[in-house]
């Protein structure tokens, strides 16, 4: 389904952004709407290090679809999230003849009969939410792309099922999760990926200190100063309970040491992973509104919540986090005016552990980071659910066997472009291998 978007209109949104886009935005909003003049289904993948700025480069597209007469939809994985892009998009459209809708768990059923019913008759060309959109009753008029941010976060079904709401849309899925392309041409193989690879101008870099337990109080004195001086701050610990077998600073006693730190200077909450989704969103709601100083918590503050207010991110047991995941939880800061930093307090028990808490130390590029990680680690979970090992392969093993994989698939990509249906006599045998794969499993997908 080709999607003949409006360039001039296109235009006109880019000229009214209070920032230059970088040559990065520019070349991946050029790569990705031409995969959308196409009749051939997108399936693209875009990558961009944490605050690269993907949320515009989304919003183009986005609107690049509505200006051709598609619906168009962004889910996000929660609440919060949802809220944060709908109320910027809204201002970012409030020129342009885009009618924005936000669907989540919260939404009034009164609120939701009527976003649906606009949805269904076309009346609503742009809707932002959460799982709410792969709901039964959610239906489209002309669905023509969907936007998946912090794609990991939802599983492969769950993004079919918004798929299978329109004449099979275009698809872009975004990570702020860099993948190196060792691992990129296997976990994403049957994507087109696009690169973010460089930041906005002004954007000052986080300061990142690698600081011993013994040192705590430095650590204490740092989070005081800023609280007193109108800041916030992330306390991060990696377990959420008391653990006999392995001695971790836990969420529940740094949530009593911080109320004694930041003493009457500002309030201290409390999140973690097994609260209920409706009251996690509560705390976050609070803590991107200012009304809490310090927020300890479990990694669940990974996805791209947007606290501007925030300067210091303080990482507890820092050594039993991939670099990815701490790349990705020093990225929540740092996004507003006031200069930020990213504190590391870990006593690493061996010679990786010291590693990664020195390359930290020394860089913010997330792309060498998740490569370092993948080096480090094996071929693992590079988005950290896993800390380490190495998965059974049935083909190959990413790392070591690199070139081949990426000679492997320039070859398969040559051969469907210039003989999409393998009619030639050398492309007969690689015919005959996959009719018989296909019969035996039933599907190739």
């Amino acid at each position: 389904m080709a999607i003949p978007y409006d360039n001039q209109a296109l235009r006109a949104l880019i000229a009214t952004l209070p920032f230059a886009l970088t040559n990065a935005q520019k070349r991946v909003v050029n790569e990705i709407c031409a995969d959308m003049r196409r009749p051939n289904h997108m399936n693209r993948l875009l990558q961009g290090d944490v605050g690269s700025g993907k949320t515009v480069v989304a919003a183009i597209v986005l609107y690049a679809a509505v200006t051709a007469g598609f619906q168009a939809a962004l889910m996000v994985p929660t609440e919060v999230l949802a809220e944060q892009h709908f109320a910027k998009l809204t201002k970012l459209f409030k020129d342009f003849p885009v009618k924005l809708g936000l669907l989540t768990g919260s939404t009034s059923t009164k609120k939701r009969r009527e976003l649906l019913s606009e949805l269904r008759d076309g009346r609503l060309n742009l809707i932002i939410g959460t799982h709410a959109l792969i709901q039964k009753g959610v239906d489209f008029h002309a669905l023509g792309l969907v936007v998946i941010d912090e794609q990991h976060r939802f599983g492969v079904n769950q993004r079919k099922i918004l798929q299978e709401k329109g004449q099979k849309p275009d698809l872009l899925s975004m990570t702020a999760t860099p993948i190196p392309r060792t691992l990129a041409i296997t976990a994403y193989g049957e994507m087109d990926v696009s690169t973010i690879d460089e930041l906005p101008a002004g954007r000052k870099p986080i300061a990142t200190t690698w600081l011993r337990k013994n040192q705590i109080d430095q650590v204490y004195r740092i989070i005081r100063e800023q609280v007193q001086s109108g800041s916030q701050v992330f306390a991060i610990t990696p377990l959420i309970a008391e653990s006999e077998k392995i001695d971790l600073q836990n969420a529940e006693q740094l949530f009593v040491d911080m109320q004694k730190v930041v003493g009457n200077l500002g309030p201290v909450a409390l999140l973690h992973g097994q609260m209920k989704p409706d009251e996690k969103d509560q705390i976050m709601r609070a803590f991107s509104d200012g009304k809490i100083a310090v927020l300890v918590s479990t990694t669940v503050v990974e996805v791209g919540v947007d606290v501007p207010n925030a300067t210091v991110m303080a990482i507890f047991d820092a050594d039993r986090f991939g670099l990815s995941q701490l790349h990705q939880l020093r990225g929540r800061v740092g996004r507003g005016q006031k200069a930020a930093q990213c504190l590391l307090i870990a006593d690493p028990k061996n010679e990786q552990g010291i590693a990664r808490m020195e390359i930290m130390t020394k860089t913010n590029d997330g792309f060498l980071l998740a490569q370092k990680d993948l080096e480090m680690r094996g071929s693992g979970d590079i988005f950290g659910d896993k800390q380490s090992g190495l998965p059974e392969f049935k083909v190959a093993d990413p790392v070591g066997d690199f070139p081949t994989l990426e000679a492997a698939q320039k070859i398969v990509a040559q051969i469907f472009k210039t003989d999409p249906h393998l009619l030639q006599s050398d492309h007969q045998p690689l015919a005959a291998y996959l009719a018989e794969s296909r019969q035996m499993l039933g599907s190739l997908d």
